[in-house]
């Protein structure tokens, strides 16, 4: 490697370090405080607290890096422009699009070390992070899971255990239902099946119900089951994706599709994932070409202050686009690589003006 690329690798990460290190304080301090109001009222040590904010912190990262990307090379080039070396630079023959060109390589290559392993590690904090506080709320007395034998449900309510298994998922209907009912002691109480279920809301609508209990079956038209599950909250159970590795997504993938259970807000984390490294290095790119064309002109202040106004306007625009996307507004697809797309174009002009000049 030669010594001016080894110079320029060296400088950006130092500075991608130091905006990754306050951003990862800041977020930290945030989720401290976010556990102390949580557990206010049980017993437990503030360092618990720190345990379980190290626990959530990395995922939280991973989504924002890459606003880290772009504050890091606004960062790099502060520091260069401080030391006039861009200057120094040009006259050894090392040009604008030879920067650009060594950034947008190396943040390919970070991208795709980030991706692959600072996500899963992420995702396996989170699970953790995730599971421990649930041991804390009262959530822990229902339970639903995905597997290749459909969904399954755990439901304590009036002193009842419910035991619920549904093959297919059908809008706001379970099909082919088995609800198993136990006391509080876990003994048989009774067996409903039906071939369909209304979960609209928390009263559940079970049409046509066969009852099994102490060797006696009786028939239904319909019956109203109480349950503390709704379709909402089957939904939300699931939406926490970013606490799932890869291939633990793509086999919750491949349960929900046994399911007939929607997979698009899957498909759409995973198209995420899949194309983040390309995101990282596109954004890399436009920061590098926009720290170009304002540089010497505006003083420190002002470069962060705008480096952070277009990281919050790229946020809305994904986001607002990742919306229309799992609403099935638009094509899953465009929702994801409409940004890049656009990215690129803005790129790529923008690398020939500066070309040019």
């Amino acid at each position: 490697m030669k010594t001016y690329i080894k110079f320029l690798l060296n400088i950006f990460n130092i500075a991608f370090f130091k905006v990754f290190s306050i951003f990862f304080m800041i977020i930290l301090i945030i989720n401290i405080l976010e556990q102390i109001d949580f557990f206010k009222n049980l017993d437990v040590t503030f360092f618990y607290t720190i345990f379980l904010s190290f626990l959530n912190t990395p995922s939280i990262i991973f989504e924002i890096l890459p606003f880290i990307f772009l504050l890091g090379t606004q960062v790099f080039f502060i520091q260069l422009i401080d030391k006039d070396e861009l200057q120094i630079f040009k006259y050894t023959g090392l040009n604008n699009i030879k920067i650009i060109k060594i950034l947008g390589i190396y943040s390919f290559i970070l991208g795709i070390l980030f991706t692959i392993f600072f996500y899963n590690i992420s995702s396996v904090l989170k699970n953790s992070y995730l599971l421990i506080k649930n041991s804390y709320t009262n959530d822990d007395k229902y339970l639903a899971v995905i597997t290749e034998n459909g969904l399954w449900i755990k439901d304590k309510i009036n002193d009842n255990i419910n035991i619920i298994n549904a093959n297919k998922v059908d809008n706001h209907f379970l099909l082919d239902v088995s609800i198993t009912i136990f006391d509080k002691d876990f003994e048989f109480v009774e067996m409903i099946l039906s071939k369909k279920v209304d979960i609209t809301n928390n009263q559940w609508k079970i049409f046509k119900p066969t009852i099994l209990s102490n060797n006696d079956q009786k028939n239904l038209d319909k019956l109203i089951f109480e349950s503390n599950f709704d379709l909402k909250k089957i939904n939300g159970l699931f939406s926490n994706l970013s606490s799932l590795t890869f291939f633990e997504l793509k086999k919750l993938r491949k349960d929900y599709i046994i399911l007939n259970y929607s997979v698009t807000d899957i498909d759409s984390h995973l198209f995420k994932i899949i194309s983040y490294p390309v995101y990282l290095t596109l954004i890399t790119i436009f920061s590098a070409v926009i720290m170009f064309n304002i540089g010497y002109r505006q003083n420190t202040f002002f470069k962060i202050i705008f480096g952070v106004l277009l990281s919050v306007i790229i946020y809305y625009i994904n986001y607002f686009l990742n919306i229309l996307g799992t609403n099935e507004k638009i094509p899953l697809f465009l929702s994801i690589f409409l940004p890049l797309i656009i990215l690129s174009i803005i790129n790529f002009i923008s690398i020939i003006k500066l070309n040019e000049k």
